[in-house]
């Protein structure tokens, strides 16, 4: 059987919508266009080696991984382009598309900075500290305060660190008065907390402080943690690190963006920070506890580092001190006395809250672990 030609004006039909669709294709092929890739340039606060460096990585490689190649964040070392203390404002003039460091670190332009987990935050703990930011009214306090000094920067805190040890010296502190006189390293509300107990404080960028401490120009410092402490050799020069401290118990990271970069990405980009920031702070923590603790028990065992419980008069001390500084701070800058209030009155009902609710925990590890 034979196809059957359709009729004459059927095939005049035909031929005129063949003809539109190959037009039509000729002219859609150039408008098929490949997204282009966002490329940001980070720089951390911290010298390479630091397992803080390594979490400014961890949340650059989620970002990069879940835009599929939309976006991608380059993370540099501190110093690469700016010192550590000036990335605020190399981030909100442009010269850095982001950064990753700490509040603390921007104690110099506005002292109520350095209330995002430098001190005590009224015993909240870290995680305490950003439920207050999330859900109590921190972030739009953070927002109004970069906003008065024209910083353009979009902020996101994450990542609840520890408690940071008293720090590292040359022989125990056994009481308050050892304290006087000694050069201590320090950054943040910290510096007021220890000059008000008698030491004569020097705030260091992190990668600064081992040398100082080799050559003598300070006599104690703290940083933060065993991993970190391990990384950039405080037990080649020091071997007493003093644990527990009221100076910076609840602290956590800053995740900065330049402003007008940051609200220039389509919003499917800017969802994908937002999430990778929360999966990057419930992963920094989850990390921290357990290299801590392998650098802790390193620590003991192989570079021969004493540890001793910071005595309960010292921590009596610090609170004492911070009373008396956050009272001075609050008279000269209302912003701190705002934020102040804010935690005051988050932490009185979360802690209510967590210290009823709590169990203690140590009671539990000593039944299976301590000392019959």
């Amino acid at each position: 059987m034979h196809d059957v030609p359709p009729p004459a004006p059927r095939r005049k039909f035909l031929k005129k919508a063949a003809a539109g669709a190959a037009g039509a294709g000729a002219l859609a092929a150039p408008m098929i266009a490949t997204a282009q890739t966002v490329n940001l340039r980070f720089q951390s606060t911290w010298p390479s080696k630091d397992i803080f460096h390594e979490y400014a990585l961890d949340f650059a490689k989620k970002v990069n991984e879940m835009a599929g190649g939309r976006l991608k964040i380059e993370v540099l070392p501190a110093g690469a382009v700016v010192p550590a203390f000036q990335l605020l404002e190399a981030v909100a003039k442009g010269t850095l598309d982001g950064g990753h460091g700490v509040m603390a670190y921007h104690y110099g332009k506005n002292t109520a900075l350095a209330l995002w987990g430098s001190g005590p935050s009224f015993g909240m703990d870290a995680n305490m500290l950003l439920a207050w930011h999330k859900y109590g009214g921190g972030e739009a306090l953070l927002a109004d305060i970069y906003k008065s000094l024209n910083m353009d920067v979009r902020s996101f805190l994450y990542g609840p660190m520890p408690t940071q040890p008293l720090g590292w010296f040359k022989k125990p502190i056994a009481r308050v008065e050892d304290l006087k006189g000694v050069k201590f390293r320090t950054v943040g509300i910290a510096v007021d907390v220890f000059t008000e107990m008698g030491a004569a404080v020097n705030p260091l960028p992190g990668g600064e402080i081992v040398p100082a401490l080799d050559r003598g120009l300070i006599d104690g410092a703290e940083f933060n943690n065993a991993s970190s402490d391990r990384l950039l050799g405080f037990p080649d020069v020091a071997k007493t690190c003093m644990l527990q401290s009221f100076h910076q118990s609840s602290e956590q990271f800053e995740i900065l963006f330049n402003g007008p970069k940051y609200n220039g990405l389509p919003t499917e980009l800017k969802r994908i920070i937002d999430y990778a920031v929360e999966a990057s702070s419930a992963d920094m923590s989850w990390k921290a506890i357990d290299r801590n603790s392998k650098d802790y028990i390193e620590l003991k065992t192989k570079d021969g580092v004493k540890f001793y419980k910071t005595p309960d008069a010292i921590l009596r001390a610090q609170l004492a001190a911070y009373d008396k500084v956050v009272e001075k701070k609050s008279a000269e800058n209302p912003s701190f006395k705002r934020v102040i209030d804010s935690q005051r009155a988050f932490a009185q009902r979360a802690g209510s809250w967590q210290n009823d609710y709590g169990v203690d925990m140590k009671m539990a590890w000593n039944h299976y672990f301590g000392r019959r």
